[in-house]
């Protein structure tokens, strides 16, 4: 049955099959195998996948982002990060890297992150002077950060497979993600100092007036992010509660407050975040039957074995897992990664030395870089398409924000602290 199920997984991969429907086939092939019993078995096991109360949170935060984008919250809060950073060497690129983070506090999601950012300022990059790859190099590496800062809905799947507290999940992303954050936007500013980067000026002149007017402006659009943020750590939300308070929250503002939001764009909106909300729904299903049947066969303790046989050193076996990890997140869709391989790395949790908490935000981050990494990371791709450039081209630019986001997942990985500090905080 495994030799089966993996055949037919690469050879629907090298037919050039989406990758859900490919881990979906594959399965059901094996399933069949076994008579009606075994189909009936495997469409228990997609419901199964789908049907969780934790993973409303998906659609919902995809509903907020939307709203806020188009209810004139996400002009505000890219006018404040102007604020913020535009005096900066190379204003315009950490600018982007800026909002991008402000946006990830919003939606839990870096392609659509990367989008949303990339769409304003990756033309606003190239009309200033800089170079198209560049600029897309600069936002891309800005959107992967966007599941690191919580809301994440790459570590609301992770809860979801582990049962690992998604409120403890999501404070222990609020530090890497700054760190990464902070880390890119030194970057862009070292680069634009060596004269390598036309168009590579300041904004503005820094004034503190010009961001507490901006800040006061963007205020109720940070308090989006503060009410999710807030409401999860001091236990008053659930993830999916929370999800539900910010559309709330999102729509008032949108129409109520700044009255840029009209009742006949809602349905579009909402169409909108339902169509990508189901496909990330319909991912987990066909990897939850999949990853199923890898349970059954048991594959991951014999993966886990294997590795064990290797090394038995918590070093070399963080070490081997982060490798692991970021080559998948190239090469696969962020949620189908994760349920094919959390079940997989989960029994070597004794191994590592480490907590699950930890193990979470080691995953995400992983692929979180994964999705910057060419040929196939998601936001590298977005930001082609946005930047109207080589895919060749943007990868060459985006290599130093690479290799610092791979520094920073080394810290993550070996200093605790930057994880486990804030969940402490929440007993």
């Amino acid at each position: 049955m495994t030799s089966l199920l993996f055949v037919a997984l690469v050879a629907l991969f090298l037919l050039n099959v989406p990758i859900a429907i490919a881990i979906g086939a594959a399965s059901v092939a094996v399933f069949a195998l076994q008579g009606d019993t075994g189909l009936m078995v495997a469409v228990t096991r997609m419901y199964a996948g789908a049907d969780s109360f934790p993973l409303m949170a998906v659609p919902l935060f995809m509903i907020a982002g939307q709203v806020m984008e188009a209810g004139g919250i996400s002009r505000r809060l890219i006018a404040f990060a102007e604020a913020l950073v535009g005096w900066l060497p190379g204003g315009l690129a950490a600018v982007s890297i800026v909002s991008a983070m402000f946006f990830g506090g919003i939606s839990g999601s870096a392609a659509a992150d990367t989008a949303a950012v990339g769409g304003m300022l990756i033309p606003a990059m190239a009309r200033s002077g800089y170079p198209r790859g560049f600029a897309g190099a600069v936002q891309a590496a800005g959107g992967s950060i966007g599941v690191i800062i919580p809301p994440s809905i790459p570590m609301i799947v992770f809860g979801f497979l582990t049962s690992a507290s998604i409120g403890k999940l999501f404070a222990a992303g609020i530090l890497p993600g700054l760190l990464m954050g902070l880390s890119l936007i030194t970057v862009a500013v070292v680069l634009s100092r060596r004269g390598g980067i036309e168009g590579g000026g300041r904004l503005r002149p820094f004034s503190l007036r010009h961001i507490l007017r901006t800040g006061r402006s963007a205020l109720l659009a940070l308090g989006a992010p503060a009410i999710i943020l807030g409401g999860i750590l001091g236990g008053v939300f659930t993830a999916t509660e929370s999800a539900a308070v910010a559309v709330v929250y999102a729509l008032f503002v949108g129409m109520a407050v700044y009255r840029e939001l009209r009742l006949a764009a809602l349905p579009r909106l909402f169409i909108h975040a339902s169509i990508t909300a189901g496909v990330t729904m319909f991912i987990i299903t066909q990897a939850t039957a999949f990853s199923w049947l890898l349970t059954i066969e048991q594959i991951p303790q014999d993966i886990t074995s294997a590795l064990l046989t290797l090394t038995d050193n918590p070093i070399a076996l963080l070490l081997l897992v982060n490798i692991i990890l970021l080559a998948a997140g190239t090469f696969v869709e962020t949620t189908a990664a994760l349920i094919l391989l959390v079940p997989v790395i989960l029994p070597m949790l004794p191994n590592l030395g480490i907590d699950l908490i930890h193990l979470g935000v080691i995953v995400v981050v992983n692929l979180a870089i994964g999705m910057l990494t060419p040929p196939l990371g998601i936001c590298l791709i977005v930001s082609c398409g946005i930047a109207g450039t080589r895919l060749a081209d943007i990868s060459l630019r985006v290599l130093p924000f690479l290799l610092v986001l791979i520094v920073d997942l080394l810290l993550v990985t070996f200093w605790p602290p930057l994880t486990s500090f804030l969940p402490s905080l929440m007993g």
